[in-house]
């Protein structure tokens, strides 16, 4: 495409992607009730960048990838297969993909695309917060970013990528037509229940969790990420979630006392942020709802301290290294789970009859 295509620069209207997107057909699916629960885990394979500072298109720290054994040995422990879902800096830079090569030429990973646009050539945009949710660029530009992310990474690793993760959950309304249109099989970018709303982003509160297929040529899968609103209080988390956040309630501490009473918890699966015992009660909330199906991320970062929010120093290193191996162990053991890679998972349900 010319790069004249779009005007420069470019200022996206903040969408609100509802849903995390257009209204194509879609039908929720699952695996069986008597199936065991299946676990994909992603890993937001990115650049490092200050997570308190605004966008920088010159963001580009790629050096904590030579630790990222720290979490593969932990996976090849326990038989887990994680999908490396990667962005630009880290395919365009060897010392960011080198590491993941023997990995992948072993079978031991998998690696997908994560779309952070404000690192993403071609640079037509304005560089903005509502920007930085690829799903708020004009579909031209959204494509055309995708595009040249998926080249670097035949490029860089001789792999065409048919998994997809939008930078920032940021899927919007033509996200799922561009997937179709280059070829991508399955999407990851949802993330229940989460609202980002403030800057630009989309609403997931109101999101299922539960895989579901879309599509108008062909049929796709979509994986949320594993989050859900539990409590309690559960049903009405949608709506009491942004009254207590609000900046006036802050001194009653209302977030702290649902939790803490169990009345309503907003919960991710994710090492990052979240205790181990949170994420097992995510999941067994889930799995009483009739969920078979789980995605478990967390970001390349965090595997070097300083790095991201979650990780600041050597002692939250190992206590988030030991709540990631400490749920997978649980997950295969505790809950008799299995460990699959979405490509497998996309194969199984597509042998199911339709529900």
């Amino acid at each position: 495409m010319r790069r004249d295509a779009w005007p420069e620069p470019l200022i996206a209207a903040p969408r609100v992607a509802g849903h995390g997107g257009p209204r194509t057909a879609r039908r929720v699916c699952d695996l069986p009730p008597s199936a065991p629960p299946a676990l994909i885990t992603v890993v937001d394979t990115e650049e490092a960048f200050d997570w308190s500072a605004p966008f920088d298109p010159a963001s580009r720290e790629v050096g904590h990838m030579a630790a990222i054994d720290r979490v593969q040995e932990i996976f090849d422990g326990l038989g887990v297969v994680p999908c490396y879902l990667v962005s630009y800096p880290i395919v365009s830079q060897e010392a960011g993909f080198r590491p993941l090569a023997p990995y992948l030429e072993a079978g031991r990973a998998m690696v997908g695309a994560h779309l952070n646009p404000w690192v993403t050539p071609p640079h037509a945009e304005q560089v903005s917060p509502a920007n930085s949710y690829p799903g708020n660029l004009p579909r031209a530009l959204e494509a055309a970013k995708l595009r040249a992310l998926v080249a670097q990474i035949e490029r860089a690793l001789d792999i065409r990528p048919t998994l997809y993760k939008a930078g920032r959950h940021g899927k919007g309304p033509g996200t799922e037509a561009v997937l179709e249109a280059q070829g991508f099989e399955i999407d990851l970018s949802p993330a229940p229940p989460m609202d980002y709303r403030t800057d630009g982003g989309p609403d997931y509160r109101c999101a299922s969790p539960r895989p579901h297929w879309f599509g108008r040529q062909r049929r796709l899968l979509c994986l949320p990420g594993t989050g859900a609103f539990v409590g309690a209080a559960a049903a009405l988390g949608p709506a009491l979630q942004p009254l207590m956040e609000h900046p006036r309630m802050a001194r009653l501490h209302p977030v702290a006392i649902a939790s803490r009473l169990r009345l309503l918890e907003r919960l991710r699966l994710t090492p990052e942020g979240f205790t181990l015992g949170e994420m097992m009660r995510l999941t067994r909330a889930l799995i009483a709802r009739g969920q078979r199906t789980f995605v478990l991320s967390f970001h390349s970062p965090s595997v070097v301290p300083g790095n991201t929010p979650y990780v600041r120093d050597d002692a939250e290193l190992a206590a988030f290294l030991e709540r990631l191996r400490a749920f997978l162990a649980w997950f295969g053991d505790e809950l008799h789970g299995r460990f699959v890679t979405p490509q497998a998972l996309k194969a199984e349900l597509e042998r199911l009859p339709p529900a």
